[in-house]
């Protein structure tokens, strides 16, 4: 079933996207580069966005297809749900020109409102306990009441920090990859086979959407894509119970969204920036690495971590 989860999202992902791309433009769904960006990224002023509905729509689909089990189905709307947040923010920067889309504080509330309801219902229909797993300690603790306190900033924390990743071409989608296929194996052996399918379903339809999003891009995955791909690890760490893992697994997410919080701290604190640019992955442009060096370097420690991740599963 992994097998057909993973081509079928593939195939159509990859059919999907010449249909999508043109009828983007017409639409005049082009991406709109903010000034305060890399001034080589102004070229890429127009490139059609929200390419992300393509492998949302797929995985979604798919994994439903293949997967009728409740537990993973929540997750899998959830996600998708983070998508639909995402897509409304792109529908306002694109439609009503407002580069920023959704205020800060809409955003973070509809994120917060997912999370607590994903953490609400599947701990209390028990798909979902409270125990966190300390990764390599083997020590297992009850969080108890704070579980969906906790789950609610992870899933918050884990999605803006995917979102900080999608900053160059094809850099979001691969890493992701990579990170999905950690969950399917995560999945195999940890016996929840069906976790597996809605990891594949999103490795799939992210390799056929990088067919279309690897430099030079021809289109981006937009808020749409990025937020939805958050909900998805997010949810698939929790039914796994790997909530603490994916600081490890999903490494490059954390230290994107480190070097935002570090260059903000620091430039209002001492007037002094610590990076170039922020996120990192700009920091590395204005030191004159390309943006394919960037993106594989990026999947390569990505890479690494997520064996070093699963080291951890087989003990």
């Amino acid at each position: 079933m992994n097998y057909i989860s993973f081509f079928a999202s593939l195939a159509a992902t990859a059919l999907i996207m010449p249909f999508l791309i043109p009828m983007l433009r017409r639409m005049k769904f082009g991406q709109v580069i903010r000034a305060e960006g890399p001034a080589w990224h102004v070229k890429k002023n127009g490139t059609p966005t929200m390419g992300g509905v393509a492998f949302l729509l797929v995985s979604v689909i798919v994994a439903f297809i293949v997967c009728p089990n409740t537990k993973i189905r929540i997750g899998i709307i959830t996600a998708a749900l983070y998508g639909v947040v995402g897509f409304l923010d792109d529908f306002i920067k694109i439609k009503m020109k407002r580069n920023l889309g959704l205020t800060a504080k809409q955003k973070l509330l509809f994120q917060i409102l997912i999370s607590v309801a994903f953490g609400v219902i599947t701990v209390n229909a028990g798909y979902v306990d409270t125990t966190l797993k300390i990764p390599f300690a083997n020590i297992v603790f009850d969080a108890g009441w704070l579980y969906i306190p906790f789950i609610t900033v992870f899933m918050v924390g884990v999605t803006n920090a995917v979102n900080l990743t999608d900053g160059l071409d094809g850099l979001a989608t691969s890493v992701t990859v990579v990170v999905c296929a950690f969950f399917v194996f995560a999945s195999i052996m940890l016996r929840e086979l069906e976790n597996s399918y809605f990891a594949c379903a999103v490795a799939g339809s992210l390799v056929g959407f990088l067919i279309f999003n690897f430099h030079p891009a021809k289109v981006f995955m937009g808020d749409t894509g990025s937020l939805f791909l958050g909900g998805a690890v997010s949810v698939m760490a929790i039914n796994l119970k790997l909530e603490l893992l994916l600081i490890l697994t999903g490494f490059i997410y954390v230290i994107e969204a480190l070097s935002v919080i570090i260059q903000v701290i620091s430039f209002k604190t001492t007037g002094k920036r610590v990076f170039l640019m922020s996120p990192i992955h700009h920091h590395y442009e204005k030191k004159g690495m390309s943006e394919v060096k960037i993106v594989f370097a990026f999947s390569a420690v990505t890479l690494i971590m997520c064996i070093i991740s699963a080291i951890s599963v087989i003990i």
